[in-house]
């Protein structure tokens, strides 16, 4: 909404966004990041749990009287988010032992609690050299804070999260994918809290040691913990995603990062089965990586049977009790990429009877919810209604989303089955599988080849 005030703004049309008093910082931070004083109107507390007669004294007591101020006030140009105060990138900027450098860097707000390790000039250095960019170069600007990044801002941030040298191709690449348009990085500080998610595909896994088997997805082996940490270090200290005492991260209750995820390609072509990275459209060969939010993790999906539709059911059933409260903010936005972590076992059953595109179709039409609930779980996230009528008529859902008003008729909460993800990792000796909610256009997939330099083995 405060984007739209924004370019409303921007076009010589007043406007003022009414808020409630929590977003208020928030706000404050999103109309700087882009350049214009935004005038607000304040609800103080949340609409959402005040009763209606409430909802309407304050209307009247607080919003109308900043309505009119804000509609009939002059303009005013932001001030930078940046401060001017700012150290210029590469310099010194602190002299101390080991203990004093992490009381300065957490005093500054450069540190996301866990000790880091000292960007020393030379150690930067060390990971220049694996880089197939100067130090000067632009990935791009990113919001919230309107800063650069480049190769020497990468180097830094891999530094402190305790990244090898050898890992700055896949942290460029990572941040050439948050800094794509199609991620939307600007919506990272949302009430939702969600994570990114790095997947690695190519034959940089096994070059790097990521681990793509037992334990896949728990901290312990370097390149997946440190890298899965430097992207959400990035966040912070480039972006300027921080929660209090920084600005720019409303989420309203956290998880942690997420640790990188690689696939284990080895099974799936045992399974006969395309990557991750192939379905979406790069070669068998290519060193990719894929960035997507997380917004909710599924409990252990355990299947059992010697049949695809054993294990399909399952999923199935699994996905859609999980991820059903949330499920309205896929369709209300028509992208939801659900990603499948699934157990090489597990891959190598289904994919004896069903190709990857059969699996999801199954999935995709089981997967479902009633309509009455979707509508359910909407208002109180959204203050919202969820008209699925219009989302029709707005190209944004197939048309069998409207064929009834029945609120006990039954909906896919996933509208595409090739929209599903799939990547087989994880224990070989359980059969045991994981799902993963993003937040629909939120973080949305994004995938970026990672460029090697010069020289590489």
């Amino acid at each position: 909404m405060l984007r739209a005030s924004v370019t409303a703004e921007k076009a010589g049309i007043p406007t003022v966004s009414l808020i409630s008093s929590g977003f208020l910082r928030l706000a404050e931070a999103t109309s700087k990041s882009m350049g214009v004083k935004l005038p607000l109107a304040v609800y103080s507390g949340h609409p959402m749990m005040d009763a209606p007669e409430q909802v309407s004294a304050k209307a009247k007591a607080e919003l109308l009287p900043a309505v009119i101020a804000g509609l009939t006030a002059q303009r005013e140009s932001a001030q930078a988010l940046i401060p001017e105060s700012e150290p210029q990138p590469g310099s010194i900027v602190f002299s101390g032992d080991l203990l004093e450098v992490q009381e300065h860097f957490l005093e500054q707000l450069w540190s996301d609690g866990l000790p880091v390790v000292p960007p020393t000039s030379d150690r930067v250095e060390e990971f220049l050299a694996h880089s197939p960019y100067p130090r000067d170069h632009v990935i791009g600007v990113l919001p919230n804070e309107g800063r650069e990044a480049t190769a020497l801002s990468v180097a830094i941030n891999g530094v402190m999260a305790g990244c090898r040298p050898e890992y700055m191709p896949v942290l460029l690449a990572i941040v050439d994918a948050i800094a794509d348009e199609h991620f939307r990085l600007e919506d990272a500080g949302s009430t939702p809290s969600w994570e990114p998610l790095v997947v690695v595909n190519g034959p940089i896994v096994k070059q790097l040691g990521f681990n793509f088997g037992q334990g896949a997805m728990k901290v312990g082996r370097q390149a997946n913990t440190s890298i899965g940490r430097f992207l959400r270090l990035y966040m912070r200290n480039v972006c300027g995603f921080r929660i209090p005492p920084g600005d720019g991260d409303k989420g309203s209750i956290g998880f942690t990062f997420n640790v990188a995820l690689a696939e284990d390609e080895d099974a799936a072509r045992r399974a006969g089965w395309s990557t991750l990275a192939m379905d979406l459209g790069f070669g068998p060969d290519e060193n990719v990586v894929s960035v997507m939010s997380v917004v909710c993790i599924t409990a252990p999906l355990y299947s059992a049977g010697s049949h695809a539709v054993d294990h399909a059911h399952q999923f199935a059933e699994v996905i859609k009790r999980s991820f059903a409260p949330w499920a309205h903010v896929g369709l209300r936005k028509g992208v939801w990429t659900p990603l499948i972590i699934m157990g090489p076992e597990v891959a190598e059953v289904i994919a004896s009877e069903w190709s990857k595109d059969e699996f999801r179709r199954y999935v995709q039409s089981h997967a479902t919810l009633e309509a009455g609930m979707l509508e359910e779980f909407s208002l109180p996230a959204t203050a919202m209604p969820l008209d699925l009528k219009r989302l029709v008529a707005e190209g944004l859902l197939p048309e069998s989303y409207a064929e009834s008003d029945d609120p006990a008729r039954l909906l896919s909460i996933v509208v595409r089955p090739e929209d599903i993800c799939v990547v087989v990792a994880g224990d070989r000796g359980r059969n045991q599988s994981r799902g993963y909610m993003p937040n629909h256009h939120q973080g949305a997939l994004t995938s970026k080849r990672i460029v090697l330099p010069d020289g590489w083995a």
